[in-house]
């Protein structure tokens, strides 16, 4: 497996909840959002949590097209339990991508960075927090950047 592979499974494993609650992804989405609002980024967001949307939001200079991106990126994450970005790679490794293979319709899912499991230690993914509207490593990396902010936020204050 390559570096790239592997630091991108690491950041999975990083980027781990002991437990989350509905407030607290609509919090991290929000914290997400903020940041967006502030570097003025023409995106979609979105949080999903259990089956529910917890948090969607379009920004100036977004597009029809981003909800659809953000939509495949979400049943991409949900169903594999990777981040769009690392399956994108992956594939991209093997010479091929995700939706090249018969089973996966490109209509449904895609293997495009910006796309990232909520995973909880002990349980899984419960979740997705996608990013959709700049290129797909800017989505990933602005993506990644929040919930080790936020994650690291947390365990501080666990250890006061």
């Amino acid at each position: 497996m390559s570096g790239a592979l592997e630091q991108l499974l690491a950041q999975e494993s990083e980027l781990q909840f002991d437990q989350l609650s509905h407030e607290e992804a609509l919090a991290l989405g929000l914290k997400l959002l903020e940041r967006a609002r502030r570097d003025q980024l023409p995106v979609v967001i979105d949080v999903t949590l259990a089956g529910l949307t917890v948090l969607h939001c379009a920004l100036p200079g977004s597009r029809p097209d981003n909800h659809d991106w953000v939509r495949r990126k979400k049943n991409t994450v949900n169903r594999f339990w990777h981040s769009t970005y690392y399956m994108g790679r992956y594939y991209a490794a093997k010479g091929t991508s995700l939706t090249d293979k018969p089973h996966i319709d490109p209509a449904e899912y895609t293997d495009h960075g910006g796309g990232f499991p909520l995973l909880v230690r002990g349980t899984g993914c419960v979740g997705s927090i996608t990013m959709s509207g700049l290129a797909q490593e800017e989505d990933h990396s602005r993506v990644v950047e929040v919930l080790r902010e936020w994650l690291g936020q947390r365990a501080q204050t666990a250890g006061r």
